[in-house]
């Protein structure tokens, strides 16, 4: 019988959804997941009306990398912008409860998006982004060569948020972005995942493990843990 990671990758490698609990210490969250490349305006509107959370996408260090994407968090503190824009200072990051680094970067939308909101827009941007992520990774290109690409289809701010992995993955940072990345790269696809947080009906509160697991079994999607991505990736929780 096939384990629960071993089930989730294979569904993740045909383009399937796979759930992702992270932790009880941690955010106490379920994330719906979809690789980049097989984002539909269907994939949009499934985490757009099931979910309730940000959609984000998660990328790879290596695709953030390549992209030259900066972490938000070091560009609200470098010192001449704060210096610019005073109010930077004032709303600095230093009291996250469930880590001491966000990992959010730019927000992107495609050049051929009319307000980059709609089902349809999202899609373009998610799939198109792990698409070129893909594309420029296989060529070996230059990272002037990937910015200038990345450029040339997309434009920021946008409707689609980034989040870049810690460079180090699963061994530095055991986050969300960290989780879905890992399990595209598990999967063979681009590291580069899109997904939503599942909250409660009402909004107030993420998704109980138990409803998300019933979720999940309604649905046929593959329901993990990030204990369960760690052990058998064999890293220590």
């Amino acid at each position: 019988m096939q384990s629960n990671v071993e089930n989730a990758i294979q569904a993740f490698s045909q383009g399937q959804p796979v759930m992702v609990f992270d932790s009880d210490f941690r955010e106490c969250e379920t994330d719906l997941l979809w690789p980049a490349t097989a984002a539909s305006p269907a994939v949009m509107r499934r985490l757009r009306q099931d979910c309730g959370g940000l959609l984000f996408l998660a990328v790879g260090d290596e695709i953030g990398s390549l992209f030259g994407l900066p972490w938000l968090q070091d560009i609200h503190t470098h010192p001449a912008l704060v210096a610019e824009n005073p109010v930077l200072g004032r709303l600095i990051t230093d009291d996250l409860q469930y880590d001491s680094r966000s990992a959010f970067t730019l927000s992107l939308n495609h050049r051929e998006t009319y307000t980059g909101i709609t089902d349809r827009d999202r899609a373009l941007t998610t799939r198109r982004f792990g698409e070129l992520a893909g594309e420029m990774m296989v060529a070996n290109a230059s990272e002037e060569k990937a910015q200038e690409a990345l450029g040339i289809e997309f434009r920021t701010p946008g409707h689609i948020p980034v989040c870049r992995e810690s460079p180090g993955g699963l061994e530095t940072r055991q986050g969300h972005t960290e989780l879905a990345v890992a399990i595209a790269r598990l999967s063979g696809h681009v590291p580069a995942t899109i997904g939503a947080e599942m909250l409660q009906p009402d909004g107030d509160k993420a998704l109980s493990v138990e409803a998300a697991r019933q979720y999940a079994e309604l649905h046929d999607i593959p329901m993990i843990t990030g204990a369960d991505l760690l052990n058998a990736l064999g890293i220590e929780d």
